[in-house]
């Protein structure tokens, strides 16, 4: 059925994905390449991508709005860190003024993409949402789909669970109008989204909220509302304002950074007595002491300091054990304790999903992308004509999403000026350079779970994918797009051919 599905549409490129990536790159083809056509397919019914899936309770962003926001459309509200209506306000305000509505085709899971070496086109087959199947090509993919699996997040498989007579919600797949009013909740889980929803439960109705970890996490309280930003914005134009905002964040996380990790002890000390100053006699060291050094591992945001205080009201608490078992009333904890449930929520994590699950060959051969490597933080060896985005580990994904937009774009002219059709990052067999960890010094669950699927990453570039976004910044800037590594294909060589 899918060979015999009509071409729907030729474009300069396909986007998959209609969420923060997609947008991003959408944008960046609209003012860059403005002659160029192109399409963007979302499997959902609207746009957000991510913060249109996610609906638990304080779902928000965990790095500030302005990086998280693109460089090419300042961030308006007076909170820099955003709640998710907040964000997809601003994403529908995007598609609203650079004209993308009419690109973007709902309700189209991509199952497939093909390139065609003899004509340097991908066909990209989709599914509808009545199960028939439609066919696009394009001259260019973009892979704008995120990194995680929108069907299936991580499951710890807790024994038991079938006994529990109360409800178990993942935040994935959070239910409308749950009741959790007066309820007892116990929220699995010590990353952001734990962290996030705690608090927001707690001060909206839930009797009580437990998080129930293995491990602690470190967490870094900081204001919702930046006071130099709104500052700035009364006394200077929008983008000015912005801009000066953006440089001062990029530029104060990149230096933390830094300096937590050529001296994690001393930042371990430091966020840890910040952490304490909020708890005091709540603070204990089994309940909020990492086993890991700052920035192994993201660091949970705190807004307002609302999940400490959440702790110091009594709404909430931290146990710091290991399950046991499921049973009728709650959870066995191997220390022999007894959680108490009404709601279980497992915040236990997600799972990766490498170019959203989507079949990929060149000329006929599937891709397994865990045996090509990362180019220029963006396309991968011996792939022609191909872009993605995997944002940054240590700062916000839309940095990375407008670094990739304006390279990619620079290659289109690039390949325009030569009148080449196709571009490939070539990396001979036998030439590869060494492999070394892409996520060298993180050891989140969901990377350590997928680093066989993952691209390889060299020691250096242009072969890494890279987690210093001001070099990053300027490589991708700076280098030649004609590197001597990416090989351009012209159009008089397919008819030769």
């Amino acid at each position: 059925m899918n060979a015999m599905a009509p071409i729907e549409q030729v474009v300069d490129m396909i986007i998959v994905g209609a969420g923060i990536s997609g947008i991003g790159m959408a944008v960046h083809m609209t003012r860059e390449c403005p002659g160029k056509s192109f399409a963007i397919l979302d499997r959902r019914s609207q746009i957000g991508g991510t913060w249109d899936l996610f609906r638990y309770p304080g779902i928000r962003s965990d790095s500030d709005m302005h990086t998280l926001g693109f460089s090419f459309a300042p961030w308006k509200h007076e909170k820099s860190i955003a709640d998710g209506p907040a964000i997809l306000e601003y994403l529908n305000e995007i598609a609203d003024e650079f004209g993308l509505r009419e690109k973007m085709r709902f309700g189209q899971k991509v199952l497939s993409a093909d390139w065609d070496s003899k004509t340097a086109l991908w066909t990209v087959v989709t599914e509808q949402d009545d199960g028939t199947s439609q066919r696009m090509q394009g001259r260019f993919l973009f892979l704008g789909s995120g990194y995680y699996d929108y069907d299936d997040p991580y499951d710890a498989n807790f024994p038991g669970r079938d006994k529990f007579k109360g409800q178990v919600i993942h935040p994935q797949f959070w239910p409308k109008d749950l009741d959790y009013q007066g309820k007892k909740v116990v929220v699995i889980g010590s990353g952001a989204t734990a962290v996030t929803i705690l608090p927001a439960m707690a001060f909206s109705g839930a009797g009580h909220v437990t998080q129930l970890q293995r491990t602690p996490t470190y967490m870094v309280s900081r204001p919702a509302r930046d006071g130099i930003a709104n500052g700035l914005r009364k006394v200077l134009p929008e983008k000015a304002a912005y801009a000066i905002t953006r440089f001062k964040n990029i530029t104060m996380q990149s230096l933390m950074f830094k300096r937590v990790r050529e001296n994690p002890e001393k930042a371990k000390e430091f966020i840890l007595g910040e952490t304490a100053k909020h708890l005091g006699e709540r603070f204990t060291e089994s309940d909020f002491v990492p086993p890991y050094n700052p920035w192994e591992q993201r660091l949970c945001l705190v807004p307002d300091a609302d999940f400490f205080r959440a702790i110091n009201e009594g709404k909430a608490d931290v146990v710091t054990d290991q399950i046991e078992a499921f049973d009728a009333k709650g959870i066995k904890l191997k220390s022999g304790k007894h959680l108490d449930a009404d709601i279980v929520v497992t915040a236990t994590g997600l799972n990766l999903a490498v170019a959203g699950k989507i079949a990929v060959a060149v000329d006929g051969k599937p891709v397994d992308f865990g045996h090509t490597f990362n180019y220029r933080n963006c396309m991968f060896s011996n792939i022609p004509n191909m872009a993605g985005v995997f944002g940054y580990i240590n700062a916000s994904w839309t940095l990375r999403v407008d670094i990739v937009g304006e390279y990619i774009t620079r290659l289109l002219r690039q390949m325009d000026t030569y009148g080449a059709v196709a571009a490939t990052p070539v990396l001979p067999q036998g030439a590869e350079p060494e492999a070394v960890n892409a996520f060298e010094g993180f050891s989140s669950g969901y990377l350590e779970r997928a680093k066989d699927r993952m691209p390889k990453n060299a020691p250096s570039l242009p072969w890494r994918l890279n987690q210093d976004y001001r070099r990053d910044r300027q490589d991708m800037r700076q280098a030649p797009i004609d590197d001597g590594v990416l090989h351009f294909t012209r159009a008089r060589e397919l008819v030769e051919a």
